[in-house]
């Protein structure tokens, strides 16, 4: 008899996100069939096993994670306007690592031309309000992924199975500048991550009823810091980083990342880099330990 291999498989999709990214699910083995031969996205996977964005704007900025970098003119604790950023962003990253469902562990594996080719819609971007040393940025992540591949198998009375993912991730944090200097700024965070997942998986047709769907969300707490340095008087480099998790949520959450900008107008700031983002969160015979990785490129425009 012909098996599907569990959500341990067909889940990874929502996982990889992006996206981008990393995720898991739950349930099914034993229903269904395997279709890890297949070339592609859903035969990418083998059984068993196992942002930063810096803005350079004429405002001061920022926190840890995708926003970015500071002007080399402002004097933060002397300014009591408020100040806003917003900066849409594209992640480019590879994903690999474990998922599992039903304590059964799938590893997998994913380049960033593999997303790119199942991405169907997605929004980034991240968003900050500024007052004297306080700093209180926002990023927010949505990607859906989709992929439909053709089933072999003339005895499981379907032509074709249809996956989709989503992968939503949010994380608000509050914020306080440390050190503030012409040339270097350091600033430090703490605030929550918040995790969404899901997983649909439909057979066509789907005579024998073996559609099915899930999904995963939690909260990480986390704690972390920023450092902003002026190279000139129109370029800025961030690096920052942060950790979270303590098996509130998942038993650990941490990213970190560098960003460089360059101001091509006084208000608007070009952003290229690097992003790192690890969790680990097992919960009910589920596991998703996955790193996501790769570049970002974005533009910050300062609204005040």
């Amino acid at each position: 008899m012909i098996l599907i291999r569990s959500a341990a498989k067909t889940a990874t999709l929502g996982i990889i996100f992006q996206s981008m990214f990393l995720f898991a699910g739950d349930t099914c083995r034993g229903q269904c069939v395997s279709i890890s031969q297949n070339k592609g996205f859903l035969g990418k996977f083998d059984h068993d096993a196992e942002g930063g964005f810096a803005r350079a704007d004429t405002a001061q900025s920022s926190s840890a994670g995708p926003t970015l970098a500071d002007p080399p003119h402002s004097n933060t604790a002397d300014d009591s306007e408020w100040h806003f950023d917003v900066s849409p962003y594209i992640w480019l990253p590879g994903v690999h690592g474990t998922v599992g469902a039903l304590r059964r562990d799938s590893s997998v594996h994913a380049t960033p031309r593999d997303l790119i080719s199942n991405f169907r819609f997605g929004l980034m971007g991240s968003v900050e309000a500024r007052r004297k040393r306080l700093l209180l940025p926002l990023d927010m992540m949505w990607v859906r992924l989709e992929d439909s591949k053709a089933l072999p198998f003339p005895n499981l009375e379907a032509t074709k199975a249809d996956v989709k993912a989503d992968e939503f991730i949010l994380t608000p944090k509050v914020g306080i500048r440390l050190f503030n200097q012409e040339k270097i700024k350091i600033d430090a965070v703490t605030g929550i991550r918040y995790w969404h997942f899901s997983e649909n998986v439909h057979f066509v047709p789907s005579n024998l009823n073996l559609n099915f769907s899930a999904s995963q969300d939690w909260v990480d707490p986390l704690v972390g810091g920023r450092i902003t340095g002026v190279l000139a008087p129109k370029i800025v480099i961030n690096v920052f980083g942060d950790v979270g998790g303590w098996a509130t949520g998942s038993q650990l959450d941490y990213q970190f990342g560098a960003v460089l900008g360059y101001k091509i107008k006084p208000k608007w700031t070009l952003q290229a880099g690097y992003r790192y983002l690890f969790v680990d969160y097992r919960n009910g015979g589920s596991t998703i330990a996955m790193v996501t990785s790769g570049a970002l490129m974005g533009i910050t425009f300062n609204i005040r």
